[in-house]
Formats: structure tokens, sequence, C-alpha cells
């Protein structure tokens, strides 16, 4: 009689964004290694998944560690900004003291935090914020300005907008670098199983291939390659060192301060 090998596969949940891709490289496909199953899914889903355990690990928004019980952050890598990030921006037709409303792309919780205390702390407003589909047209006819995260905002090139990359306006208030998504377990998740190793493997491979990445993705996208290999290599930090810890606690501090944990 056989055992059903689903029970001991390790359900690792990945964002399917353009910035996890060297990360999770070495994760799904033939070159994961056995016992691991990748799930995708946007990055507000993924934290919810994790909550009811669905998966077991995942590339979560940095605040949902602090709103899901007893999970454990991995240690070792990370979705980081040490200044700009490029794909995380506040988008408006106006000057930001005039903005009254924010539209929040959904699928956004600590994109969506960090936006509410930069209005606070860095702009001085006091918008409205609604959650939205992530589609900027219709954001921005419903709102003064719209968050726009992930592989939409690489496309946002247009001398009509004025754009705040969030990433850049944290470092210019905090002198800090920006943690966005971290690899986090839930309670019991085979803590048995060292996962740092695993996973910093997976992003080391990752950067080896980041031409076939770069490829890969102008291929999807239309995006050019130097735009890609800039992102990547430029905008993008994927280790969680001690400036990428204290810029994370900093966060989550003033989130708590705030009340929105």
């Amino acid at each position: 009689m056989g055992t059903d090998s689903s029970a001991t596969r390790l359900r690792i949940g990945i964002v399917d964004y353009l910035n996890t891709r060297p990360l999770a490289w070495g994760l799904s496909g033939e070159v994961a290694p056995r016992g691991i199953e990748a799930v995708f899914a946007p990055p507000a889903r993924l934290a919810t998944m994790l909550a009811s355990g669905e998966i077991d690990v995942g590339l979560v928004p940095v605040i949902e560690t602090e709103r899901i019980p007893g999970v454990r952050v991995l240690p070792g890598t990370c979705i980081a900004a040490l200044r700009e990030v490029r794909s995380v921006l506040l988008v408006s037709r106006q000057p930001i003291a005039q903005v009254r409303r924010i539209a929040l792309d959904e699928n956004s919780r600590t994109s969506a935090a960090l936006v509410r205390l930069l209005s606070i702390q860095r702009w001085g407003i006091d918008p409205e914020f609604a959650s939205a589909s992530p589609d900027l047209e219709s954001m921005l006819t419903t709102a003064d300005a719209a968050l726009v995260i992930g592989d939409p905002a690489l496309r946002i090139e247009r001398p009509d907008l004025q754009i705040w990359d969030l990433a850049a306006e944290w470092r210019a208030m905090t002198g800090l670098p920006f943690v966005f998504a971290v690899w986090a377990a839930r309670p019991g998740a085979r803590e048995e199983l060292d996962l740092e190793p695993v996973l910093r493997r997976s992003l080391e491979d990752g950067m080896a291939h980041l031409d076939e990445i770069v490829a890969r993705a102008h291929r999807e996208t239309g995006l050019s390659e130097t735009l890609l290999t800039r992102y990547y290599t430029e905008h993008l930090h994927f280790r969680l060192e001690e400036d990428e810890k204290t810029g994370m606690k900093v966060f989550l501090k003033r989130c708590q301060n705030y009340g929105l944990i």
C-alpha cells in the first residue's frame, strides 16, 4: 500500500511577480529540491494561505509577519530596496499636497501600510484610502492618486503623471532600506528542515542565471532587457542583513504606533 507523497511535501508560496524570480529560481520546475511544491499567488492571497495552513512557507508581505500568529521569519533572503525600488509607486496627476483620496492596489498589504505612513509622516496629508483593482486608469478616475505595485509599475513612463517611489521616500525619511517581503513559515511547518540554505541556494542559482531570467521576462512582458537588468541589479536587494532588519523593525514599530497592525 503506497503512502500519500503530498503529505510529506513542503508547500512554498511564491508571488508570481518579476521581482521574485531570482529568489524563486531554484524552488519550482525541474530544479526544485525533492519534497518542495511551489504554489503561486498574489502577495495578499499568499498571506491568507499561510495563515490558514494552505501553504507551509510563503514569501509574504512584511506586515503580515505581525498579523499572522506564530509565524517565524526565515533568515537570509528577502525582497528589499536600498533606495529606489521602481516597482512600488504612488502615481498622481497633481501635487502630493492636493491628494485627498488614494486608491490602493487590492493585492498590496505592506505597500498599502507604507503609503499610509508616508502620508502622515513625510507628505503631511490625511487622505481617504480605498482598495481597488490594479488598473491605473480606472484608479485615477475614482481617486487623486493610485498605489501601483509589481509588474504594472515597471511600465509607467508618462510625463503627465507625478510619481513617488515609495522605497526612495522611505529612505529619504529614515535613512534605511525598505523590506517589502520575507520568507515566513507557519507554526509547526517542518521545523526540523533547515530551509535557510535551500532559500539561499535558490537565490544564488537565480543570480547565476540572471541573463536567462531577464531574457524570459523580456519575452513575456516586452520590457527592455536594459530596464530589467537594472531592476534586478540596482533597484532590488535580496539579502536580509542588519540594515534591512533594522528597517523592517522601524517600519513595523511605526505601523503599530499608528494602528496599522
